[in-house]
């Protein structure tokens, strides 16, 4: 069901839009999580690496689209504030076909060049066939993906969070089970996990097509147009060129990271997927204040929207402590549940330690992002994100020499507080821009 997000409590329609949020992106994170503690205790640390080699080159793919179809999830709740539910349909048909086909192409560019690739980033040897195993059956579902997401966008554009989730239920249970069967009853590896991903990624994505078909006449497919492409590219293409660009610099960091070795490469790798699932209620928050303040921005109501971010901001204060508790707390004990040796445990505790007191400042600068991608800035916070990650790269480089293997979390740490800092001036000049206009 929709939701108008325009009236009541800002509160309530933060929570009830984001929870499902973050209990889907828990979900999705746990493909990865099965994949990696099924395969890290069945075959050991090297297939392990092996997995975790590959990480940035999935996430490549994945950003990009993530990247875009949240840039149509802001126009879509602009829409649907305004009232305007043809466009809706229009953008649904266009980009579905549009993104589908395009990653269908990048899926088969991906498998015939895996070897390429690989060697381009630095891959250890002894994680090599691991590595490529994983990745060239990954990929096959990357269109599976790519049409989930355009769909899932559209509903939260329309203030329905809870739908995707089921989907990711359904999907995650798949995983499970499938993991089971290829990892261990076949002893497929790697691959097996592969095999099991690829195929609960295709089952997702037709729940969720059959679901939006059938509650929402809205959502059925219509005749695409141009209006409908060039306006989902105006909100779409800035988000994904910075996602696109933020992997690209992941790959350049997964390469650096690779030169530490392949107990560096399991650790921090396998921090990161921790890491991710902690940071899912700020960047999912995020999202939700995006949305919520683009419904307000549509339906005209931007003082209320304004009332979102200062919610929002102080929700987001409050999630952000609690999370760098439990990462201190727990963050170590969840790294040995991988089957890491206790060196490489000691190394991902390091780097919790040196990143998760930041978290704060992540979680404040997702919020003013949030409410200017919920305005329309789009092309801004793309480059915003660009510029953090350039920040990110050079402070990796740089201070290499002072924290050893330990600089990816400080470098990170650093940027994050360089992101604050632009998107903060951004807000101020925007609100000092519309204080001048109203008192002319």
């Amino acid at each position: 069901m929709s939701t108008d997000m325009t009236k009541g409590s800002v509160v309530k329609s933060l929570l009830s839009f984001t929870i499902p949020l973050v209990l889907s992106g828990l979900l999705q994170q746990l493909f990865n999580w099965v994949d990696a503690f099924i395969v890290g205790n069945v075959n050991g640390e090297l297939a392990l690496a092996g997995i975790g080699a590959t990480t940035s080159i999935y996430n490549l793919f994945i950003t990009v689209i993530t990247g875009f179809t949240a840039g149509l999830s802001v126009l879509t709740a602009q829409q649907y504030g305004r009232g305007e539910k043809e466009k809706i349909k229009g953008t649904l048909s266009s980009y579905s076909i549009i993104l589908g086909l395009f990653f269908l192409s990048v899926a088969i560019a991906g498998i015939a060049f895996t070897d390429g690739i690989l060697h381009l980033m630095n891959t250890p040897g002894n994680i090599f066939s691991s590595a490529e195993g994983y990745l060239r059956i990954i990929l096959i579902g990357i269109p599976f993906l790519a049409v989930y997401n355009t769909y899932s966008a559209i509903l939260r554009g329309i203030g329905n969070s809870r739908a995707p989730f089921a989907a990711v239920l359904i999907s995650s249970i798949a995983n499970v089970v499938l993991d089971l069967v290829f990892v261990i009853g076949f002893d497929y590896g790697a691959r097996g996990a592969a095999i099991a991903t690829a195929v609960s990624q295709a089952a997702m994505t037709v729940f969720i097509i059959f679901y939006a078909h059938s509650k929402y006449p809205i959502l059925r497919f219509s005749s695409s147009s141009a209006e409908a492409v060039k306006e989902g590219a105006a909100f779409g293409l800035p988000p994904a060129v910075q996602s696109g660009a933020s992997s690209i610099g992941n790959v350049i960091l997964q390469q650096f990271m690779n030169g530490f070795g392949e107990k560096t490469v399991a650790a921090i790798t396998t921090s990161y997927r921790i890491d991710t699932v902690i940071l899912l209620p700020i960047t999912n928050l995020g999202s939700g204040i995006a949305t919520v303040a683009a419904q307000n921005i549509g339906a005209g109501n931007e003082e209320r929207a304004r009332k979102v971010l200062k919610v929002g901001m102080v929700m987001m204060a409050l999630v952000s402590v609690f999370l760098t508790f439990v990462v201190l707390l727990f963050g170590s004990p969840l790294i040995a549940l991988f089957g890491l040796t206790a060196e490489t445990v000691e190394i991902g505790r390091a780097f919790f330690y040196g990143i998760a007191p930041f978290y704060v400042v992540f979680g404040l600068g997702m919020a003013i992002r949030g409410y200017l991608e919920g305005c329309g800035d789009m092309l801004f916070s793309g480059l915003a994100g660009i510029s953090f990650l350039v920040v990110r790269i050079i402070c990796s480089y740089a201070l290499d020499d002072i924290f050893g293997n330990m600089v990816i979390a400080y470098a990170e740490a650093i940027a994050w507080i360089f992101l604050l800092s632009l998107v903060s001036f951004r807000y101020f000049r925007k609100k000092r821009t519309v204080v001048e206009s109203a008192s002319v």
